[in-house]
């Protein structure tokens, strides 16, 4: 009989000796809602039968245990399995130092990988694929991340052109710290992507739905008690009544949401038709 195991993770701040603002001050990221997204992810999972492995809360949030959590359930999930992974906390970028961005219709590179914005440090998205590479073939793995992955168009682009209400609190790293933080830790962040291959060179064989809280050229909008994306989400699932499949999760999700948040749909990895048409969550 399947399995199906669970890693909740959600960030209100993060450690402000590694991140830098935008004036060389340390920069905590304060947020509201992303531990209370991940409790109430994680109560979700627990309904739906998943063992939960892990929650990782703020300042338990660091690198090393979200990658020695994702290893673990790699570990222990074989064909059939599903693992179950929620994020909430900001979204950042690092320049893209192995050059595995995506051209833009311009013909440029990205030229930034996306992260995760963890406590101790930036997960760039690189390292997620050579996890990723690390399940067996037939393992279906569900991304739920409500924070901001922005691409290069967002840096040129002021918040209030995208619609977002002014005093809304956001979860995106500033440019300014971005720049800073990398700047101050350049070798950390260049060793970390020499040291994972590039997306198309990690050979993923299970299959990796994401469903995350918004395009890359926007923003995920917090909340007092859950951010927009997750607080929708639950809305939509209604305890477990909703009735049809991961896209049409999606597509009701975004017709509650304003224009200037569109949640995001994308599959990597190995297709799996079947997996796509399941009811949510469904181990």
């Amino acid at each position: 009989m399947p399995q199906g195991l669970s890693l909740h993770i959600g960030l209100n701040r993060v450690d402000p000796r590694h991140y830098v603002d935008g004036d060389g001050q340390p920069w905590d990221g304060a947020l509201n809602a992303c531990e209370t997204d991940a409790r109430d992810m994680e109560a979700l999972a627990k309904k739906r039968r998943f063992k939960v492995r892990h929650r990782l809360l703020t300042a338990q949030a660091t690198a090393d245990a979200v990658i020695q959590a994702i290893l673990e359930a790699a570990q222990r999930l074989e064909a059939g399995d599903l693992f179950l992974l929620t994020y909430a906390g900001h979204g950042g970028q690092v320049p893209d130092t192995n050059h595995d961005e995506d051209v833009l219709p311009t013909g440029q590179r990205d030229r930034m990988d996306e992260t995760w914005v963890l406590y101790d440090r930036q997960f760039i998205d690189d390292e997620l694929y050579t996890l990723w590479a690390k399940f067996k073939a037939g393992v279906r793995i569900v991304v739920v991340s409500d924070s901001c992955h922005s691409g290069t168009v967002v840096r040129a682009v002021p918040p209030a052109l995208m619609g977002v209400p002014p005093g809304t609190r956001i979860r995106r790293m500033p440019v300014r710290v971005a720049d800073r933080t990398f700047a101050a830790h350049c070798d950390l962040y260049t060793d970390l992507q020499t040291a994972n291959p590039t997306a198309e060179q990690s050979k993923v064989k299970a299959s990796v739905l994401l469903l995350s809280g918004c395009q890359d050229n926007q923003f995920s909008m917090d909340g007092d008690r859950n951010g927009l994306f997750t607080g929708t989400l639950k809305q939509v699932w209604r305890g477990g009544r909703f009735k049809g499949t991961y896209r049409s999760l999606r597509d009701q999700v975004a017709a509650l949401m304003p224009a200037a948040q569109t949640p995001n749909y994308y599959v990597v990895g190995k297709p799996n038709p079947t997996f796509e048409a399941q009811h949510p969550f469904t181990i």
